[in-house]
């Protein structure tokens, strides 16, 4: 593993991962212009030396690609992942002397486990406190044009809980308003947000602190979702990850302990006496901009940091971002814990198109009737997959691919019986639910099915081409018809649906919107899976045909205010072009 950033990167460089950008950019939407083409294309890293108008070097795209995100986790691929905590779970001695005996080797899965802490820092090399504390000279990037102002994307935020003390590490965005001020986007269910509740109710400030950088491991692990036990947090899982102990530091002005190897450390508190200050908007990783909301304002108190300080940082949007290989690390660390509470469960993947939340595959081992039901049930109830809004569950395929997984499922899929609706919390951050967190569940059973459950479906046919004047582009695959629509008016997609069910080879009918193109299965189900609510948006249309809706909602349809696309400008496009061809990163 590496002791700090610096280490990974000169890895990275190394293997030629890493390009240096010496021309002066604007974090401004520039830096965005060239990481975004660098992620859609599986690019490198890239290191901006001179980030116009800042102090320091900004780096992104630490987890831009599988193969990255892994070597940065200490792996050569995520799937290895999976098997380092499965042979943690298997630490049970079994019995006498000679089974406590054999358990030693495996103890070595533990080393690094627990924090160490020490006296000395290099994030603590140049100490700011006061008037001192300027954050405009970092290059904190305003990523999309219609964001509201610049935000800190890739931190790891440290508070305690104020009653028991237990420590947590999220990821949580921070919109910088200030020299010395950000807002802190604590969602409802984050252990962030528990903690300033609790300091709310006890009528105190709470302490924040706040790294950007060090071992990649860190990044990742405050994006991990862990459970709230006692007595462990998320450097207990860099450390076990990483196999060495996370070196902290006291802060200088909080009652924290930091990552000692970080690159900058904000240091500061929470008053939850004061107003909440409007963050927002941003363009998220759902790909659309979340509208602004109030949010807690954070105060620094200091800012520390190396003398040769490196910036790291994200951008989030339509996918696939990086974001979609740090989920696809999660989804492979906590596997063998979903296999031990639903034993059933061969694999399971959170396609990147599903943006973590909004679709999920999961393939089990199929043995009597109703499981694919019982398995999806059990997994909506399974820490954060409570938010997800689509379940897919095949017996014959695997999760991965996620739109061949989807295609497997349809084979099986009679929707009249092998569908389930429900309901139940989602992300805060998904703009299609009635709602705010709280939408329409779906539950699509395409696993063989038994005698008991009706037997097997017959083979699907492809759909034929529909004749429809509101159909602008359509494409088929075997069970299933995409279609996009200019959509004018309520109830259209109604009316479209019924006229196109008619055709018995339609089992999954996809409608989107004119501007994405229904060939692509990936733009495809980000688009309907984003604009979908399944309590409003997905129907079983005469009895045979399951209906998704992931048009844009109009307001008489009930709908929120909907969102655009978080999209760059046609001028910083054109701005950025010609250096994008000189690094690489487009034809």
């Amino acid at each position: 593993m590496f002791r700090n950033l610096g280490e990974y990167l000169k890895e990275l460089e190394r293997r030629g991962e890493l390009v240096r950008v010496r021309d002066e950019v604007s974090a401004e939407l520039e830096i965005t212009a060239l990481a975004d083409a660098a992620f859609k294309s599986g690019g490198p890293a890239l290191l901006f030396e001179n980030v116009r108008g800042r102090d320091f070097p900004l780096v992104i795209g630490l987890y831009g690609t599988p193969e990255r995100t892994a070597r940065a986790l200490g792996v050569e691929k995520l799937d290895e992942l999976a098997a380092r905590v499965q042979r943690l779970l298997e630490l049970k001695p079994a019995g006498g002397l000679a089974g406590a005996l054999a358990m030693l080797p495996k103890l070595g899965e533990l080393k690094g486990l627990f924090p160490k802490k020490v006296r000395r820092a290099p994030v603590q090399e140049v100490v700011l406190t006061g008037e001192a504390v300027d954050l405009g000279r970092l290059p904190v990037q305003t990523c999309w044009p219609a964001d509201g102002g610049p935000f800190v994307t890739l931190p790891q935020v440290i508070t305690r809980d104020p009653e028991t003390g237990e420590y947590n590490v999220g990821m949580y965005r921070m919109q910088v308003f200030g020299p010395r001020t950000t807002a802190m986007h604590w969602q409802l269910y984050k252990t962030g947000r528990k903690h300033f509740e609790k300091a709310r109710a006890l009528g105190r400030r709470l302490e924040v602190a706040v790294a950007l950088g060090g071992d990649p491991v860190l990044g990742y692990a405050a994006t991990a979702p862990l459970p709230e036990l006692p007595g462990l947090y998320e450097y207990h899982l860099a450390g076990f990850l990483r196999g060495r102990p996370v070196e902290l530091v006291k802060a200088k002005t909080v009652d924290l302990w930091v990552p000692a190897e970080a690159e900058f450390v904000l240091e500061g508190y929470v008053d939850p006496t004061e107003p909440f200050v409007t963050e927002g908007p941003f363009g998220d990783h759902t790909g659309f901009y979340t509208p602004p909301s109030p949010y807690p304002r954070f105060h620094l108190t200091a800012l520390t940091h190396r003398r040769d300080a490196v910036y790291p940082s994200t951008i989030v949007g339509p996918p696939p971002m990086e974001d979609a290989w740090l989920i696809e690390a999660s989804e492979r660390i906590f596997l063998p814990a979903a296999q031990l509470v639903i034993p059933e469960i061969r694999d399971y993947h959170m396609p990147p198109a599903g943006v973590a939340h909004n679709w999920v595959n999961v393939e089990v081992e199929k043995e009597y009737a109703g499981q694919g039901f019982k398995v999806a049930s059990g997994l909506l109830g399974l820490g954060q997959m409570m938010s997800t809004k689509v379940v897919v569950v095949t017996s014959d395929a695997p999760p991965k691919p996620g739109f061949a997984a989807l295609l497997a499922a349809v084979r099986h899929l009679r929707p009249e019986r092998d569908v389930i609706f429900g309901k139940g919390p989602t992300d805060e951050l998904d703009h299609a639910p009635l709602a705010v967190g709280f939408s329409g569940k779906l539950i699509l059973d395409g696993t063989v099915k038994l005698a008991a459950e009706g037997g097997p479906a017959p083979k699907p046919g492809r759909p034929g081409p529909v004749p429809h004047p509101d159909v602008v582009a359509q494409h088929a695959w075997p069970g299933v018809l995409a279609v996009a629509v200019e959509k004018t008016r309520p109830g259209q997609v109604r009316e479209l649906a019924r006229a196109l069910a008619a055709d018995p080879a339609v089992r999954l009918l996809l409608v989107a919107d004119a501007e994405i193109s229904v060939k692509d299965p990936d733009a495809l189900m980000w688009w309907v899976l984003a604009n979908l609510d399944p309590a409003r948006d997905a129907w079983v249309e005469a009895g045979r045909a399951l209906v998704l809706d992931g048009t844009r909602k109009l307001p008489e349809e009930g709908a929120r205010p909907w969102p655009e696309v978080a999209r760059l400008d046609e001028a910083t496009l054109e701005r950025t072009r010609p250096l994008a061809r000189e690094l690489g990163l487009e034809g």
